[in-house]
């Protein structure tokens, strides 16, 4: 899917709609992951957004990343 940032902080989809981003401990949980473990993807191609400290995922970014290792496995 392909996605355009207009301001930091916001995703906007295909649609034109805006998708909320998701902080670390919500990716941890959905993946079912520790946090060492998120860095450790974030290492290996994870995208992420940065501000400042704050690492955040956008949900599209996220799937599409998936969608990618799940055909290389």
């Amino acid at each position: 899917m392909k996605q355009t940032r207009r301001q930091p902080g916001i995703i906007i989809g295909n649609g034109g709609q805006l998708q909320p981003l998701l902080c670390m401990a919500e990716v941890c949980k959905l993946l079912h992951v520790s946090r060492p473990t998120i860095y450790d993807l974030i290492d290996e191609g994870l995208p992420v957004i940065r501000f400042g400290r704050a690492v955040r995922f956008s949900q599209i970014s996220l799937q599409a990343w998936l969608k990618q290792r799940e055909e290389i496995a």
